[in-house]
């Protein structure tokens, strides 16, 4: 294994789980932040459109004649009211897209959309970040978790250390990642088709889909580790290959 991780210290079994997250005020800030910045934004459609239309010539004028014609004070109303609810809906598809990590002596737990994960103790070797992604290794180097996350990694980094888990500054294994292009040799049987239908779901819905998510996992039950960078994906074998 190649890179350095904090010393093992001892497990504290007595110790009260920790649980890190984005603090609670986050995300109702969020929603007021979206809703005045999506009211904000409906008055100003109003006003741009106003604008286009005095002009001789304009771009999307005929969508501007269309707001403008319309009675007042109901479009303006309108619009204002959709910016808040877009607003709204951007603050709670980030509160269910937000990540909640347990760690306990015995257990480490992860949550987003929902979804519990959780691994006992001894699965877990390490503990790291990877740019903006957090990650839990076992002791063949097959990832258990790789998930983005907004909060501070030190926050992250003394839970794990606090319960006894090593930790890690950078993924030690990162130098081992290669780039995949199709028909990459040294890949188990199957795995190439997998990468094949993940760089798909990729273009689609970047790496937060649900359907690259679970490629990932088909993936690591070969023992194929991927990795994604800027829509690239790139692969390393695990221990137990």
């Amino acid at each position: 294994m190649t890179g350095e991780s904090a010393p093992e210290p001892s497990r504290n079994q007595s110790a009260e789980p920790t649980v890190v997250a984005e603090p609670p005020w986050t995300y109702p800030a969020a929603g007021v932040a979206f809703t005045v910045l999506g009211a904000g934004l409906g008055w100003g459609v109003r006003l741009l459109a106003d604008w286009l239309v005095g002009l001789p010539w304009a771009p999307m004028r005929g969508p501007a004649e269309l707001v403008d014609s319309l009675p007042e004070p109901w479009v303006t109303i309108g619009l204002v009211v959709l910016g808040a609810l877009a607003g709204i809906t951007l603050a709670v598809h980030a509160y269910h897209d937000s990540l909640t990590v347990t760690v306990a002596a015995d257990r480490v737990a992860l949550n987003r959309r929902g979804t519990s994960r959780e691994w006992p103790a001894e699965r877990v070797d390490v503990a790291c970040r990877d740019g903006k992604q957090f990650v839990l290794l076992d002791d063949d180097a097959v990832e258990l978790a790789r998930e983005k996350y907004d909060f501070r990694t030190e926050d992250l980094a003394a839970a794990f250390r606090a319960h006894g888990y090593r930790w890690a500054d950078e993924d030690p294994y990162r130098e081992e990642f290669r780039r995949w292009v199709p028909d990459t040799p040294g890949l188990p049987e199957g795995a190439d088709a997998l990468l094949k239908a993940r760089a798909k779901a990729l273009r689609h819905n970047h790496d937060s889909g649900d359907e690259a998510r679970e490629l990932r996992d088909e993936l690591a039950r070969l023992g194929v580790v991927v990795r994604d960078t800027d829509r690239k994906q790139y692969w390393r074998l695990s221990r137990n290959r």
